[in-house]
């Protein structure tokens, strides 16, 4: 339900939609509605969004935000990650209220996994 003053959509820059469309798709399974040669929406992946053609990176180094994902599974879904094309470039840790690793896309688009303790 869409409610006033609530995150409803995020867009991301993409270098290679059709990159960005394989990666995420096999190591998450999302799929992706395509909106012409420069955006892609995103589907299935918990909160809606896109992918649109950018020669910029999002990272919170280059003062980004960041975006979390969860899994149950970490070391999974650390594994499905790299064989996907991503790169870990911070390996698993502890934080408080859990544990998590950071990644990059194709593009170079940094992200993070989180999980529970233990999990």
């Amino acid at each position: 339900m869409k409610e006033t003053g609530k995150i409803n959509y995020v867009e991301i820059p993409a270098r290679d939609l059709e990159a960005t469309k394989a990666f995420f798709a096999s190591a998450f399974g999302w799929s992706f509605i395509d909106y012409g040669p420069e955006y892609m929406a995103i589907e299935n992946a918990g909160l809606d969004g896109g992918f649109y053609k950018s020669d910029k990176v999002s990272s919170p180094d280059n003062g980004s935000v960041l975006i979390v994902l969860y899994s149950s599974e970490l070391e999974a879904t650390v594994e499905k990650v790299t064989s996907s094309g991503g790169k870990v470039v911070q390996d698993i840790f502890d934080f408080p209220g859990g544990r998590r690793f950071h990644f990059t896309d194709p593009n170079g688009n940094e992200y993070a996994v989180w999980s529970e303790p233990g999990a």
